[in-house]
């Protein structure tokens, strides 16, 4: 999975914007306002962190190496993943469950904005 193929994929997201609030090198993906996903773009392999079910990135951590408490990030619902030698469908479903994750936090009223947007 290369960059592009990330991004078009959250891309097809519903409200999803790509900003940079901490630095020019690290893309952090929002919704409502909310991060999902953060690509610090000097990095390689591409590596990502993204937002994961506490019980499930305890799963995650232990059964790929790829896969790590995030870098300044609450480890216990933050993971970063080193997308080398993942598949790419899992990859994706970590995205997702981020999106979701993130989404389903929202009020009512952004969920509603963003889903309008």
């Amino acid at each position: 999975m290369d960059m592009t193929e990330l991004l078009d994929h959250c891309n097809r997201k519903k409200g999803v914007e790509e900003t940079f609030p901490f630095n020019e090198e690290t893309l952090v993906l929002k919704v409502g306002g909310k991060m999902f996903m953060l690509i610090p773009l000097e990095k390689q392999p591409l590596t990502i962190s993204v937002k994961t079910d506490p019980e499930w990135s305890e799963e995650l951590r232990e059964r790929h190496p790829q896969i790590t408490g995030a870098y300044h990030m609450s480890k216990t619902h933050w993971n970063t993943v080193v997308c080398e030698g993942l598949k790419r469908d899992l990859i994706l479903k970590l995205v997702d469950a981020s999106y979701d994750l993130v989404f389903s936090s929202l009020t009512k009223a952004k969920r509603e904005e963003v889903m309008n947007s």
